[in-house]
């Protein structure tokens, strides 16, 4: 009998007394049966039964044909198949044994041979599925370690690089190592390139003292054959060697610590006792963390750069006398120095980040941080609260954003103001003078005649007397300007006071050859200012280009509006102002130090068009360069209703 008897068999036979003495035999020995006569239905009932056998008796033309027990065999090749054949034919057999049929039966049939076969049949089957199964669970065995491995190397490589402490990761490291390679030992290595040697920063096992004093030559070492030649080194000895490690070891693992193809080191595990070799699986593992380590080395080399490089940054921002303020291009905060901080009176320690104009809440500050201008650096004066002036500068930082210099020029707008006011005194004082100097001179050749030489003389003096007069003139008029005076102001519309200043200084242009062009809108919209002031920025800035301007330039003045502004533009193809004077050019006496001495000047026309611009809640700036001409561009704010 069985050792099974549930077992079930799927019977295949074409003649049905076949089929009826299997069945009969087969049941008779507790086995579980099903019959089919249709061979092409076989292959559903395998799928529906899961028999434990396939017994197959088919008609076969002379022993060749194997058509179905073919098929049977490619669809279900774990399950054994005994064909029953008519005649003991040698070919029909070797054919049955190359397509993988199990065992065979040859007519008549006999109830002992059919159950030894049988038998034979299921036990080499269960043999293959004791097999399986082993081999399964074998697999599965080996999945599930290496997917601990994995998952250890994870919680690893977690660890490495969650410590912000460099030692901290070492001692990870070399526990980890020891970990995934079963050493008894690890080092971890590191190169002295002042010494050519490599030094000892972490090791597990080991004295610390021992750790500390290490140190063995690159050149003759195997940990120095590592890190000359970029590979690994894997030794196994039968008995405990020095071989050249400074201590004796059975087996040693070496892997290079390698990056961006430059090698800083060497991660090494070694048995000193145990006399299990490494292999392939250890240096696999080893490797892996070694490539950790290498990236948590290479960032804390770079950590530590980056942290000396701010660190001097920050004592030399502290040191500046400026006060220094960076923001990046949306506007926030990416550097405030403390000089700036007690500027503004900001407490808050750290501000990166926060939105510039959150922070600076002063009205010109804002002003400054809200219109950047891209082309040029600006400068603006800014009042705070405890009366204090100081001079900011921004300019742009490229794939940065901007930065703004902070000057404290409190005590210098106390001088200015005080030198205004004796400026002032001194010009109102000499108006009489002049006037009577003037007077008398033009007198004194109604009184005689007078020779060529004396007439040229007198001419000297009527033109020294008129300059000195313009120049009194000019400080007056600042004076009022910056001193509020004459604060009228109306509705005006910029058009005809454009027309007025070409008009007039047309006719110069045409005396000196230059080409004067106007590129203004129809109309203007209205704007609130003082008509007799905004006619002074028209001409002085006409009158400096015209000046400065060769014979064969040129000299435009376009005008438009956008938005709530209007904006004049007057540009020439002068001689330009150099990159040092800029900073200075709208100073009161200021002349740009390429000026040639034979063309006149008093030094004030800018200042007093900045003071009108100012005055009018207006904007104004310079782009300019030696030989290439200047661009003064002027940005007033159209009326509010």
């Amino acid at each position: 009998m069985s050792s099974n008897p549930t077992e079930r068999i799927l019977i295949i036979a074409i003649e049905q007394n076949i089929s009826f003495l299997l069945e009969q035999v087969l049941r008779s020995a507790g086995y579980e049966v099903v019959t089919t006569r249709e061979p092409d239905s076989a292959e559903k009932l395998v799928n529906t039964t899961s028999p434990a056998l396939l017994i197959l008796s088919e008609n076969l033309d002379d022993g060749k044909d194997l058509a179905h027990a073919r098929h049977l065999r490619d669809r279900f090749p774990t399950i054994p198949l005994l064909l029953l054949v008519s005649q003991d034919n040698p070919d029909l057999l070797k054919s049955a044994l190359r397509i993988g049929i199990t065992d065979t039966l040859c007519l008549p049939l006999h109830p002992e041979d059919i159950l030894t076969v049988v038998q034979s049949c299921l036990t080499q089957f269960h043999k293959w599925k004791d097999w399986e199964n082993l081999a399964a669970k074998q697999i599965s065995i080996n999945l599930q370690r290496q997917v601990d491995e994995m998952e250890r190397l994870s919680r690893l490589s977690r660890a490495i690089h969650a410590s912000h402490d460099l030692n901290s990761s070492f001692k990870v490291i070399i526990d980890g190592a020891v970990d995934l390679t079963g050493a008894e030992e690890a080092t971890l290595l590191l190169v002295d390139e002042q010494t050519d040697e490599l030094y000892m920063v972490a090791g597990s096992n080991f004295e610390e003292e021992f750790v500390r004093a290490f140190r063995v030559p690159i050149k003759d070492s195997l940990p120095g054959r590592v890190i000359l030649t970029g590979k690994p080194l894997l030794l196994n000895q039968a008995t405990a060697t020095q071989l050249k490690t400074s201590y004796l070891v059975y087996s040693v693992l070496y892997v290079p610590l390698q990056l961006n193809g430059r090698v800083s080191g060497v991660l090494g595990v070694d048995n000193r006792h145990n006399r299990e070799p490494f292999g392939e699986h250890q240096l696999a593992h080893l490797s892996t963390l070694a490539d950790h380590t290498a990236i948590v080395i290479e960032n804390a080399q770079r950590y530590t750069s980056l942290s000396l490089q701010l660190s001097k940054q920050e004592r030399i921002l502290a040191g500046l006398q400026d006060g220094v303020i960076v923001i990046d291009e949306t506007g926030h905060i990416i550097l405030v120095n403390e000089v700036a901080k007690r500027a503004f009176g900001l407490e808050e320690s750290d501000m990166t980040g926060k939105p510039a104009l959150e922070v600076f809440t002063q009205a010109d500050m804002q002003e400054l941080i809200k219109t950047p201008n891209t082309a040029s650096n600006q400068s603006i004066e800014i009042n705070v609260e405890d009366g204090r002036m100081f001079n900011g500068m921004l300019a742009a930082i490229p794939g940065i954003g901007w930065a703004i210099s902070i000057n404290d020029i409190t005590t210098l707008k106390r001088l200015d103001r005080i030198k205004s006011e004796f400026v002032g005194t001194v010009s109102h004082d000499l108006r009489s003078p002049l006037t009577s100097i003037l007077g008398y001179v033009e007198l004194i050749d109604r009184v005689g005649p007078v020779n060529d030489t004396q007439r040229e003389f007198i001419q000297r003096v009527q033109a020294s007397v008129n300059n000195i007069s313009a120049l009194v003139d000019d400080l007056l008029n600042l004076g009022r300007i910056e001193a509020g005076v004459d604060t009228r102001k109306e509705l005006i519309h910029l058009g005809p006071i454009l027309n007025l200043s070409a008009t007039y200084y047309a006719g110069r242009a045409v005396d000196k050859d230059i080409d004067l062009s106007i590129e203004t809108p129809e109309k203007f919209p209205p704007l609130y200012g003082n008509p007799i002031q905004i006619r002074q920025i028209i001409d002085n800035l006409l009158d400096n280009a015209i000046k400065y301007t060769p014979a064969g330039g040129k000299v435009q003045l376009h005008g438009f509006f956008e938005q709530d502004q209007i904006i004049l533009e007057i540009s020439d193809s002068g001689m330009g102002i150099p990159a040092a004077d800029l900073p200075n050019i709208f100073d009161k006496f200021y002349r740009a130090s390429n000026i040639p001495v034979d063309i006149g000047g008093t030094g004030l026309g800018l200042a007093i068009v900045k003071s009108v611009v100012e005055a009018h809640e207006g904007r104004i700036w310079v782009d300019s360069a030696p030989d290439r001409g200047s661009k003064f561009t002027i940005v007033l704010p159209i009326a509010q209703e």
